[in-house]
């Protein structure tokens, strides 16, 4: 008789499938409670929103998305005064927030999330070190929520790490 064999699934490929459970539980929720998202992503560089457009039926849920990697973009696409980013940086919480707002501002979307941070594998610094990454979660009429998180890990696992928290705690909070 044979051996039968068995497949692991890499750390990585169990984050993904992770991120994928993540994202149907967020359209079923947000479908149920007739909500769209809308995403403003920068070291993500659109991984959220690719998560999301993967699941078939996401239109019914998700507005849209940017992903305004520069300093400019994130100023001329969402609106983040250029005065706020000189003075917290484009890795900040009050970034993060004005990205959220200018998001909920620029589209019909009931809640919006945005994440800005470090990636790697350079442009850390002792204040900054590579894999902060900044989080806003805003509710169309409510005060946005941010969070600084540091993430461990490639520039891949931190962009990968930074995707499934933003959803996470996007989930945790609508549960709420």
């Amino acid at each position: 008789m044979e051996a039968e064999s068995t497949l692991i699934a890499s750390p990585r490929e169990a984050d993904l499938a992770g991120l994928s459970a993540l994202v149907y539980d967020l359209g079923e929720r947000l479908l149920a409670s007739e909500r769209k998202l809308c995403t403003i992503e920068s070291c993500t560089g659109g991984g959220i929103a690719q998560a999301i457009t993967d699941v078939p039926g996401s239109s019914g849920w998700f507005e849209c998305g940017w992903v305004a990697y520069s300093n400019a973009a994130k100023t001329r696409m969402v609106g983040v005064p250029a005065e706020l980013i000189e003075q917290h940086g484009s890795v900040s919480e009050a970034v993060a927030r004005a990205m959220v707002e200018g998001g909920l501002a620029h589209c019909d979307a009931d809640l919006a999330l945005s994440v800005t941070g470090i990636a790697g594998p350079g442009g850390g610094s002792a204040d900054k070190p590579v894999g902060t990454v900044c989080f806003g979660w805003q509710e169309r009429g409510r005060d946005a929520r941010v969070e600084t998180q540091h993430f461990d890990g490639e520039r891949h696992d931190v962009r990968l790490q930074a995707m499934l928290h933003a959803l996470s705690a996007l989930l945790a909070h609508e549960a709420a």
